[in-house]
């Protein structure tokens, strides 16, 4: 499916796979803007993806908000205990440092982990992004709790021109899409390999749901263009 299916679906609140790169992690992700979760949503990436559902924001938004890179305060940490500079050495397999940066629930929530739990957080988080220069940071302060169960990933400031990781595929189609750059983003694992889900499976399940997919070279191709 084209570029332009995946926008229109991503609008509407439906799925999106995106594929990275065969040289990369080389796994495909399933995606719904974070405005648009609703708990079925939750439900479908637990059971059909079944890797960790997170939040990617874009660097603007988690700049303001005053988040940082987990990988730095785990880092930082290394002067109460030098463990966890130990822990925080080399990159990933992969080849970079994940973007992983603090977790949170809403406050309203209970547990925080039912599909009802977190897509209320994720959805009013889309909230505070949206209202970033409007209340947002005190929305964020106020309303929300950490650690949680929504984990969030910080995209790199040039998106695609710093790091082709998913986080940021996902935030710059979020805003291919004209939509609030907050992204919930979902692993496709493979029960039956224990491995992630192949490019040739996640077609085969995009296919059959009607569920575009995208990879990383068609956004590259369009960085380029644009």
């Amino acid at each position: 499916m084209s570029l332009t299916e995946a926008i229109t679906a991503l609008k509407a609140g439906r799925f999106v796979l995106v594929h990275d790169d065969k040289g990369r992690e080389n796994e495909i992700d399933m995606v719904v803007a974070a405005e648009h979760v609703k708990p079925h949503h939750i439900a479908t990436m637990r059971d059909e993806a079944g890797g960790l559902v997170c939040l990617a924001i874009a660097n603007e938004i988690t700049a303001k908000l005053g988040l940082v890179y987990m990988h730095d305060m785990i880092a930082g940490m290394g002067r109460v205990n030098p463990v966890f500079s130990k822990l925080t050495e080399g990159k990933a397999a992969y080849g970079d440092k994940p973007s992983f940066s603090i977790s949170v629930n809403h406050r309203s929530t209970y547990t925080g982990i039912t599909d009802h739990d977190r897509a209320l957080t994720i959805s009013r988080m889309a909230e505070v992004c949206k209202k970033i220069n409007d209340g947002g940071l005190d929305d964020f302060a106020k309303n929300f709790s950490a650690p949680g169960h929504v984990p969030i990933l910080i995209a790199s400031k040039r998106l695609l021109r710093d790091r082709m990781g998913h986080t940021e595929l996902c935030v710059y189609l979020m805003q291919l899409a004209g939509l609030t750059p907050a992204v919930a983003i979902c692993e496709m694992m493979d029960s039956a390999t224990h491995r992630a889900l192949s490019i040739e499976a996640a077609q085969e399940y995009a296919n059959k749901f009607n569920i575009p997919l995208i990879d990383a070279s068609e956004l590259k191709a369009h960085t380029k263009v644009a």
